[in-house]
């Protein structure tokens, strides 16, 4: 396996990089697909400069991309960040955004935040990047008398909290704060990090107080001590690039942090991936099932490769324990797919674990397709693990949404790279994080349930539904921030809320939220639904009303339009006012008020539309499920 600051997972650039990076800029919209294929490689800290500069010459086809989401990032710190913000727009695109980047003024990032009236206030950044080193937080120099040591850790984590506090408080932006990679030239010897006030020490007891502290409000962090020491910090860092033009770190190191900060903006805006694919024969088990049978494969302990292909099945385990789907695809008989998770005692993964077993001579792009629409995700969810290098090869082609990483032909390799590549960050974790497995797992057997009953009103009536609305609180913030940054289809407005604005919202009496949830004999959907309406004296207008895709055709809109209405009327109110903003993925819900009842009102000044409902005649239907 290569060097992990190569970023292994990634195929090479190919040879003619700025050739073809040339003439994707020449063909304009038609270069879009070029461009993002280009992107898509492990490209040097020249490549992605150049890269860079392409997509701030073709910003406006980009932006025509249904596959971009726009974003606008600041960077705002206490080094030298050219390179850095040169690396950022071109990484972006790789995990699914149009990155626009705005650099504060070098040594100006605190003054740029605590400033309401600053340049940052004209920008109006969604998200800023912090990126303090240990000489501007005073973390440098040793404090060898234990309280003043102490002192200078909370002194070093309250400046950084009150700068992420400001970002939000002055440009409503969501900041993103670092760890500070730790030293390599020890103090003490071996006694360095537990002797306080050491740098060492004070670089430990920072990283750990911010870790804390932004886990456990669901902040933003890039944990620069942990991708230092992937790297090796005697590698990662650069006493002359230090000394010479304060870069933070090695050049060679640009590229792997670029794409860790891509990373979690990409999460903080819902783009990672939901569903892990595996491949079966030489992927899950060394051999092929159908040649060798459950007693010819390897898989185990007792060999390497048996050992190896374990370890994979515990990985995805693991994923599957924090909320990651799994699904097999296998060129391969249904029946002799299925022997080694029915009768090899050391498979770890077994039938209940998948969501969607797949197992046919049907080509793997196919039917990738079939499982994405069988838990009814987008194929840009799914991550793909194949030993084969043609099946890689083709879904690459057929699907370039579907993240695909480059494994190589050494099972040993598979977990590192697929952890490594970052495609399941987490900004959160709530408890329907935990449950998410199992809820698209019941889900594709729900749609297995309506096939065998047929008509749609005994299909409903069958399920059992027990539909909970209430007001936004504090347990399910995590989960409707996470879904107000990733639903775009069924999605009227496509505003984008984090954590903190959730809980403003909680406190706002001008505001009306619903958290919706949908449970079922096959189990519970967790939220499925999320409503705002802006409280006005004669009428309520809809800020944001978004579901979950994989609820649709259950009628829950009609529950959330009910309970909607009879509060406005509660409150006085005589009308509700709904707005439609049009984006490339939400054509879905473009006659959504029509089809509630609401007539139309004319078109808005920005695009789309408006829509209104006289309440003085609003009357309630009945549904097909519970309601509490």
């Amino acid at each position: 396996m290569n060097d992990i600051i190569d970023l292994p997972w990634l195929l090479a650039a190919p040879g003619d990089f700025r050739a073809r990076l040339k003439q994707a800029q020449a063909d304009g919209g038609g270069g879009v697909d070029a461009m993002l294929w280009l992107a898509g490689h492990a490209l040097d800290v020249s490549q992605l400069a150049q890269m860079g500069r392409a997509v701030d010459k073709c910003r406006a086809d980009l932006a025509q991309s249904a596959r971009l989401r726009p974003v606008k990032v600041a960077v705002a710190g206490t080094h030298t960040l050219d390179v850095i913000v040169g690396a950022l727009a071109g990484t972006a695109l790789r995990h699914g955004m149009l990155l626009d980047v705005f650099k504060v003024g070098y040594g100006q990032g605190a003054q740029a935040l605590l400033n309401p009236q600053s340049e940052l206030a004209d920008y109006r950044p969604d998200f800023v990047l912090v990126a303090l080193d240990e000489h501007a937080l005073g973390l440098a120099r040793p404090v060898l008398e234990e309280a003043a040591a102490k002192a200078t850790v909370d002194a070093a984590v309250d400046h950084v909290l009150a700068l992420r506090d400001a970002a939000l408080a002055n440009f409503g932006a969501t900041a993103i704060v670092q760890t500070i990679a730790p030293r390599p030239e020890p103090l003490f010897g071996h006694r360095d990090i537990g002797q306080p006030g050491t740098v060492a020490w004070l670089i430990d007891r920072f990283n750990a107080r911010l870790r804390e502290t932004l886990c456990a409000s669901d902040g933003l962090l890039v944990d620069t001590a942990a991708i230092a020491s992937t790297v090796g910090l005697w590698r990662w860092h650069d006493p002359l690039r230090w000394h010479d033009a304060k870069l933070p770190f090695s050049l060679d190191a640009v590229p792997l942090f670029a794409d860790h900060v891509c990373r979690v903006l990409a999460a903080a805006r819902g783009l990672s991936r939901k569903c892990l694919v595996l491949d079966l024969d030489n992927t899950l088990w060394s051999g092929v099932i159908g040649d060798d049978g459950v007693e010819g494969i390897k898989l185990g302990q007792g060999s390497a490769a048996g050992e190896a292909h374990l370890a994979v099945q515990a990985f995805a385990a693991d994923l599957r324990q924090r909320g990651i789907v799994l699904a097999v695809c296998s060129k391969n008989e249904e029946a002799a797919a299925l022997l080694p998770f029915q009768r090899h005692d050391e498979m770890l993964l077994r039938e209940d674990h998948i969501a969607v077993f797949v197992a046919n001579w049907t080509d793997k792009a196919s039917n990738l397709r079939h499982i994405a629409e069988r838990l009814n995700i987008g194929v840009d969810a799914l991550v793909f693990l194949d030993d084969n290098p043609a099946e890689r090869a083709q879904v690459r082609r057929e699907l370039p949404t579907v993240a695909v990483p480059e494994v190589g032909d050494e099972p040993s390799d598979y977990v590192r790279l697929l952890a490594m590549a970052g495609y399941f960050e987490a900004v959160g974790f709530a408890e329907e994080d935990r449950l998410r497995a199992e809820m698209y797992q019941q889900n594709a057997q729900r749609s297995g349930a309506l096939q065998k009953i047929g008509n749609y009103d005994e299909y409903l009536a069958s399920l059992e539904m027990t539909c909970t609305i209430r007001p936004f609180d504090e347990l399910g913030r995590t989960r409707i921030s996470q879904l107000a940054n990733k639903s775009n289809q069924f999605n009227l407005t496509t505003r984008r809320y984090t954590v903190a604005d959730i809980a403003a919202f909680e406190g706002d009496p001008e505001a009306f939220t619903l958290q919706v949830r949908l449970a079922d004999r096959f189990g519970d959907n967790g939220i499925i639904s999320v409503v705002i309406f802006r409280r006005g004296p004669e009428e309520w207008v809809c800020d944001t009303w978004l579901m979950s895709c994989r609820v649709l055709g259950r009628r829950v809109e009609e529950a959330v339009l009910a309970t909607v209405a009879h509060a406005a009327i509660a409150a006085g109110a005589s009308r509700l006012v709904g707005e439609y903003l049009p984006t490339a993925k939400n054509v879905l819900v473009e006659k959504h008020f029509e089809k509630l009842g609401f007539d139309f009102d004319g078109d808005l000044p920005e695009g789309g539309t408006r829509w209104v409902l006289a309440l003085d005649a609003f009357q309630t239907i009945n549904l097909p499920f519970r309601m509490e």
